[in-house]
Parts: C-alpha cells; sequence; structure tokens
C-alpha cells in the first residue's frame, strides 16, 4: 500500500516543479527574442555586407541553431525533457539520413549537390547544419497546424489529420525555401533532367518526396510529443506560428531580393492563409 506524501516532501516537489517551469519560460523567451532578432539580421544581411553576403552564411546558420533551440524549449515547457531531445534526435537522423542519400544518389529529392562553398561537409556530401532546416520546418509546422486544428484538438481523428495537414505545410513551406536556398543563397543546385516543368529547378518529385519524409518522421515522433498531462490548461502555443513566420519572412524577402516574382506571390499566398487558418483555430 502507497504511503501518502508528506506535506513537506509535496511542498518542495511542487517548488521545484514551479522553478523548473519559471527558468525554461524565461530561456524560452530568450530565445524567442533572440529568433527575431536574427530572423531580422538574415533579412538585412546581404544589405549591410553586399560584398560577403554570397558566402557568408554565418546569419543563417545562426538562426536554424536558435530557432531549433527555440523549438525544443517550447516543447520542453509541455513535454519531458527526454521526449523533446529524442523527437529532436530522431529528426536529425532522418533529415541526415535522407540528405546524404538524395546528395549521392539523387533519390528521393532528384539529382542535386550542395554548394561547393559550404566547408566542411560530412562525408563530402552534406553541411553538419543541413538537418536542422527538417527540426525548424516540421517542428514549427506542427504547431501551426496544432493551431489551426484547435476547434477539432478532441476528435478521434485529430492525430491523423495532425500529420497529415503538417506534411502538406512543409510541402508548401518548401515551395518557398527551395527557391531561395537555390537560386537567392545558393546552398544547393540542381542538377537539369528531362522533367518537362519544374520550380526553379526543383521536380515535383522533390515536393512529394518532403511530404513522405515528414510523415515517416512524425511516425515516429509523434508517440513522444502527445502531452499527457491532462490536468494542465490547454492554451493555445503561438511561438512555432512566430518562428514558422520568421522563416517565410526570411524566404520571401530572400526571394524578393533575387527577384523571383512568382515566388514571391506564391509565399504571400502561403504565408497569409496559413496565419489566417491558424489565428482563426486558435481564437475558437
Amino acid at each position: 500500500m502507497n504511503r501518502p506524501e508528506e506535506p513537506q516532501a509535496a511542498l518542495a516537489r511542487n517548488l521545484g516543479l514551479e522553478a523548473r517551469e519559471t527558468f525554461l519560460t524565461n530561456l524560452h523567451t530568450l530565445f524567442l527574442v533572440l529568433s527575431a532578432i536574427v530572423a531580422v539580421l538574415c533579412v538585412t544581411w546581404p544589405y549591410i555586407s553586399p560584398a560577403t553576403a554570397d558566402y557568408d552564411h554565418w546569419p543563417d546558420i545562426l538562426f536554424l541553431l536558435v530557432s531549433c533551440a527555440c523549438l525544443s524549449l517550447g516543447l520542453s515547457r509541455q513535454l519531458p525533457l527526454a521526449n523533446v531531445t529524442a523527437s529532436v534526435f530522431i529528426t536529425l537522423i532522418f533529415g541526415a539520413a535522407v540528405l546524404l542519400i538524395g546528395a549521392q544518389t539523387g533519390v528521393p529529392f532528384g539529382p542535386f549537390h550542395f554548394n561547393v562553398n559550404l566547408e566542411p561537409k560530412i562525408m563530402d556530401l552534406m553541411p553538419p547544419v543541413a538537418p536542422l532546416v527538417w527540426v525548424t520546418v516540421i517542428f514549427s509546422a506542427r504547431g501551426v497546424i496544432r493551431l489551426v486544428l484547435r476547434p477539432w484538438r478532441k476528435t478521434n481523428s485529430y492525430g491523423f489529420w495532425l500529420i497529415g495537414l503538417t506534411a502538406a505545410l512543409t510541402i508548401l513551406t518548401d515551395l518557398a525555401l527551395d527557391p531561395f536556398a537555390n537560386h537567392a543563397r545558393h546552398y544547393w543546385n540542381w542538377i537539369p533532367t528531362k522533367v518537362p516543368f519544374t520550380w526553379y529547378g526543383a521536380t515535383f518529385v522533390n515536393f512529394l518526396s518532403w511530404g513522405c519524409v515528414t510523415t515517416l518522421i512524425l511516425a515516429f515522433i509523434t508517440p513522444l510529443l502527445i502531452n499527457k498531462q491532462l490536468s494542465r490548461k490547454n492554451v493555445p502555443d503561438y511561438h512555432p506560428l512566430g518562428i514558422w513566420i520568421a522563416v517565410m519572412i526570411i524566404v520571401t524577402a530572400g526571394a524578393a531580393e533575387a527577384k523571383l516574382w512568382p515566388a514571391v506571390i506564391l509565399d504571400g499566398v502561403i504565408f497569409v492563409s496559413a496565419i489566417v487558418m491558424a489565428i482563426r483555430g486558435a481564437r475558437w
């Protein structure tokens, strides 16, 4: 028979939980502010240092690091740290594996290679920070879709809709990301194929593959991201939307700088539509 918890022990446990919550909240707020500052730097860097912007990409790398930390800290406020760490690790491993295979064989995204100026490279193929793109895009997109689906969060099919729509938003985010990374920043280059229609060099297979890989990753990490603390008040979590907005502003500004106007128009449509649906769902 379990003995009831002594008042002193219960008080100490509650104080420890409150201290942890306060620490994580303050640290998360700090990284959220840093993400916004670095996002502004990413947009303005080509104008601040035009002579080095073509090969000096540290603001974009810093944004990936800070945004991944921000998204992870946001989840750690709701979930055990071990679950969040495992989810990030799984996403990084899957992301790195498919990028290495893709750069070597052209499968599943289509033939491409990373820019030779991006050093160092893992196995002489992939910059080590590249898998962070998967963490930033998938985790922020999942947070946006959670807001969109908030009115239906208690339905039996909620989990399937969350995975499916997150994959769909990831595809749309890649539609915005690819012209920026390929033509504006020159992070990777698509090798021409016989496919007659491409989106700034990328075939439809690339975007379909992004959706499939995202679905596979979510199938593994979703059980780790389920919040089982039912007693906690369920309030909208806007910070992934903020990170996703920062990503879209960076890639849209880069596309505009490179005068990729069809990409800018599509980015704007995706940007406005997602924000409207997310805010509408969060206010339900």
